[in-house]
C-alpha cells in the first residue's frame, strides 16, 4: 500500500468517524415515498372507503385520501389534508372547497397522548414492527411501527409519537388502518410537504363545525319570530315566497320557502330553538307543513275563515274544521309536536332554586326524513303556540338535510307514497278552532285510498293527551286504539315518566308542598320543554283500495269549565313500485 492509499484511509476513516459523531436520530429518516394504507373491519376489508395515502419527506408528512370516485359531488364536500411538521414539533389540518375557501387548525406534538412502548413484534410487509398502545376517550389503541423502512410518519398522527414508520393502527380490536404498499423514493428527498398558504387559522373544534356544516343544506324557515296574542292578521290572498304571515292573534305564523329538491339520500331533520318573551306557561307547539295539491286546502281556512274547510261532525253534532282528509282536502302534515317549558329564559330571575342553573332556551331536534315528499321545492311552513300572552314566545326554525353518500345523485331513487289522514291539533285555537274532543261518545273515522303499487305502508302517528287538572287526561293515562276496517291494528298508552328531567328548563314552573314542581310530573305523551315522538305503526295488511281507519280513546269526563282533549295527526307513508 503506497503513500497515497494509506492517507485516503486514514481520511475515510475521519470523515467516518465524524459522520457518526455528528448524525442525529432524523437522519435514519431520511428517505422519501408515499405508503397506502386501507381499512379492516372485523376482518373484513372495507371496499367503499377510499384509500389513505402518506406522502413521507425527510422532516414532513402528508396524509389525504382522494376524493370519491363519482360522477358529482355533494355541495360542501372537503377536500381534507393533514401535515406533519417533525422539525415544528406540530401537526397541520387543513381543508379546501371548491368555492375558492381554505381553514387550517394546528395542535402541537406536546399535546399528543403519551403511548406505551412495549416489545411485542408483528411482521407488516416484510418489516418486523413493534407495537405502541394508548387510550383515548375510553377506545384502546394499539400502534405498529417499524424503525427500518427509513420513514418517518403515521397515517393517524394524533394518537401519539412513535419513533419509525406506522404500519398499522388498530382500534379496539376490531378496525385497523393498515398499509397495503409502500413505495420507497431512492432518490433525495424533499425538503418540505408543508403547504404555502393553508387559509385561514381556526381552532380544531371550529374546523370539525366549518367542515360539518358546509356539508349539510341548511334552510333557515323561521328567524326569531314572535308568537304571541294581540297581533292582526296579516291581510292574505295568495302566499308571497318568503313572507311571513300572522293568524290567530298572532299565535301562528305561515311562510311559504322554497327548500332543496335533494337525492333519497340526504336525511332531514327539524330544529326548533324556542324561548319565552314573557309567557309563564307550558304550552302546546307544532310546525307543520300545508299540503296544497288538492282542490281545498288549510290555507284557503286561514284566508278565508275557518267554517269555509271541510267540517267533520261528531255524535254530539260538534264540528271540527279541516282535521280530516276528504276527497278535495288533505289536513296538515304535522313535522314535530313540542312543549314549551314554563317561562324559561324570561323569567330565569324570578325564582332560584339550590342546586339548578335555567337554561337558556329549549332546543328541540326531530328526524323528519319520512316526510320528505312535503319538505321539497316551494312548501307552505307554519309554526303554532297556543298562548294569550302579549309578549308570548321566540321561535326559530332549520330544515337540515344532511348527506348519506358523497355522490349527489344515486342510482334506484325510491318513489314514495304519502296520504295525509288527519290532524286534531288546533293550531287555529285562538282563531275559533275546536279542541279535539270528539272522542267523548265517538271515535275520529276517516275514509282513504290505498293506490295499487303502494307497498311497505305505515302509519307515523302522533298523539298527546290534554286537560291541565287532576281528573283531566293530561294526567291520567288513557289507551289509544287504532282500527282499520274493522280490526284493531295498534293499541297503547302514551305515557311520559321521565318529565322531571327537564327541572332546569322551567323556571317558573309550581312547586308543592311535598316537594314536587308541576314540570315534574309525568304526562300523557309530553313533558314541559320536550317533542313528542312520533309512533311509526307498520300496516303490513293494508291492500290497494279503500279502507275504514277509526282511532279510539276513552274522552274523560269535563269538571266545571275544565275539559280534555286530545291532538292527534297521522299519515300514510310508503313506497310506490
Amino acid at each position: 500500500m503506497n503513500h497515497k492509499q494509506i492517507v485516503s484511509l486514514l481520511f475515510l476513516g475521519l470523515m467516518v468517524f465524524c459522520g457518526s459523531m455528528s448524525a442525529t436520530p432524523r437522519d435514519k429518516y431520511s428517505k422519501s415515498g408515499v405508503v397506502t394504507y386501507k381499512a379492516i373491519v372485523n376482518g373484513e376489508e372495507e371496499k367503499d372507503m377510499p384509500a389513505m395515502f402518506v406522502e413521507y419527506a425527510m422532516n414532513s408528512v402528508k396524509i389525504w385520501r382522494n376524493s370519491p370516485d363519482v360522477k358529482q359531488l355533494i355541495p360542501g364536500f372537503a377536500h381534507a389534508a393533514s401535515y406533519v411538521d417533525y422539525a415544528g414539533r406540530n401537526i397541520l389540518f387543513s381543508v379546501n372547497y371548491d368555492d375558492g375557501d381554505a381553514y387550517y387548525a394546528e395542535t402541537s406534538f406536546d399535546k399528543l397522548p403519551k403511548v406505551e412502548l412495549t416489545e411485542e413484534t408483528r411482521k407488516i410487509l416484510g418489516y418486523t414492527c413493534k407495537k405502541a398502545k394508548v387510550v383515548i376517550n375510553s377506545n384502546q389503541i394499539e400502534i405498529w411501527y417499524t424503525e427500518k423502512a427509513g420513514l418517518q410518519g403515521s397515517p393517524m398522527p394524533t394518537v401519539g409519537e412513535v419513533p419509525g414508520l406506522v404500519l398499522s393502527v388498530i382500534r379496539n380490536g376490531s378496525y385497523e388502518t393498515v398499509a397495503s404498499d409502500i413505495k420507497i423514493n431512492r432518490k433525495k428527498a424533499k425538503a418540505n410537504l408543508l403547504p404555502a398558504n393553508p387559509g385561514v387559522l381556526v381552532d380544531r373544534n371550529a374546523l370539525g363545525d366549518i367542515k360539518r356544516e358546509k356539508m349539510v343544506i341548511t334552510t333557515r324557515v323561521f328567524d326569531q319570530e314572535q308568537l304571541c296574542w294581540g297581533k292582526e292578521k296579516t291581510p292574505v290572498g295568495e302566499p308571497e315566497l318568503g313572507k311571513t304571515y300572522h293568524f290567530a292573534g298572532g299565535t301562528l305564523i305561515v311562510k311559504k320557502v322554497k327548500l332543496p329538491v335533494i337525492p333519497d339520500h340526504y336525511s332531514l331533520f327539524a330544529e326548533i330553538t324556542q324561548y319565552s318573551n314573557g309567557d309563564a306557561y307550558d304550552r302546546t307547539g307544532s310546525v307543520f307543513v300545508i299540503p296544497t295539491n288538492r282542490e281545498q286546502s288549510f290555507w284557503d281556512g286561514l284566508r278565508d275563515g275557518m267554517n269555509t274547510l271541510p267540517i267533520y261532525y261528531d255524535n254530539d253534532s260538534l264540528d271540527y274544521q279541516g282535521v280530516t282528509l276528504t276527497d278535495n282536502y288533505e289536513p296538515l302534515v304535522e313535522l314535530v309536536r313540542f312543549f314549551t317549558p314554563f317561562g324559561i329564559r324570561h323569567f330565569n330571575d324570578r325564582v332560584k332554586i339550590k342546586n339548578v342553573e335555567w337554561e337558556d332556551s329549549t332546543f328541540y331536534k326531530q328526524d323528519v326524513t319520512a316526510l320528505k315528499p312535503y319538505l321539497q321545492d316551494e312548501v307552505l311552513v307554519g309554526a303554532f303556540i297556543g298562548n294569550y300572552d302579549k309578549g308570548g314566545h321566540i321561535v326559530s326554525l332549520d330544515i337540515k338535510a344532511y348527506p348519506g353518500s358523497y355522490e349527489w345523485q344515486t342510482e334506484n331513487e325510491k318513489k314514495s307514497f304519502s296520504l295525509p289522514l288527519f290532524n286534531t291539533c288546533n293550531v287555529m285555537e285562538m282563531g275559533g278552532q275546536r279542541y279535539g274532543t270528539m272522542f267523548k261518545q265517538d271515535s275520529l273515522t276517516v275514509t282513504f285510498e290505498v293506490p295499487e303499487g303502494a307497498k311497505n305502508l305505515q302509519l307515523r302517528y302522533i298523539t298527546t293527551g290534554h286537560g291541565g287538572w287532576g281528573g283531566g287526561d293530561e294526567f291520567n293515562p288513557k289507551t289509544n286504539e287504532i282500527f282499520i276496517d274493522g280490526d284493531c291494528v295498534f293499541n297503547f298508552t302514551p305515557w311520559r315518566t321521565d318529565c322531571a328531567t327537564h327541572r332546569k328548563y322551567n323556571p317558573v314552573s309550581g312547586n308543592f308542598w311535598n316537594g314536587e314542581s308541576s314540570s315534574d310530573l309525568s304526562r300523557s305523551g309530553w313533558c314541559p320543554g320536550t317533542a313528542t315522538n312520533p309512533e311509526l305503526i307498520p300496516l303490513p295488511v293494508l291492500k290497494p283500495g279503500k279502507h275504514t281507519l277509526k282511532v279510539a280513546i276513552p274522552l274523560g269526563a269535563p269538571a266545571g269549565n275544565s275539559f280534555s282533549a286530545w291532538s292527534i295527526s297521522g299519515i300514510l307513508l310508503g313506497e310506490m313500485e
